[in-house]
């Protein structure tokens, strides 16, 4: 089997699909198994009031994965995901607030996540429909 057989199968696209999302339908599952640990969660971040937020987060998690999984509206899942976990970081990895050793781990947390956004911005980007160049009225082609 070649290597561009194996990253153009449909098996292929769907395992990368579900491990990208895992952190975040892992989340989102355990949030509803155990919602009283989700809304500490909450409470500990300093977002009131705890039990809507906590269910906004994990149905932001679940249905930003699940859209991605089916690859059907993939951009809007990886929007939901990416600005999900752009404002996690002045939330609960706000680095730049605290002392060391934490202020390094949490910086790291919080570069992880920016490679994150970008992993979905990719997600994003490979999913938008091709676009086709047309005769401009000036004497070129233009991508629209």
């Amino acid at each position: 089997m070649s290597i561009t057989t194996l990253i153009t199968s449909r098996w292929f696209g769907l395992a990368a699909r579900i491990a990208l999302t895992f952190m975040f339908w892992a989340s989102g599952l355990a949030k509803l198994i155990d919602f009283d640990t989700a809304m500490a969660e909450m409470a500990h971040f300093g977002l009131s009031p705890a039990a809507p937020i906590a269910l906004a987060v994990a149905l932001t998690q679940l249905v930003g994965s699940a859209l991605i999984i089916a690859n059907r509206w993939t951009w809007l899942g990886a929007g939901m995901l990416g600005v999900f976990t752009a404002l996690t970081i002045p939330i609960a990895h706000n680095f730049w607030t605290m002392d060391e050793p934490m202020r390094s781990v949490e910086f790291y947390v919080a570069v992880e996540h920016l490679t994150v956004i970008g992993a979905l911005m990719v997600v994003a980007w490979k999913s938008a429909p091709e676009r086709r160049p047309v005769a401009t009225s000036d004497s070129g082609l233009v991508r629209v």
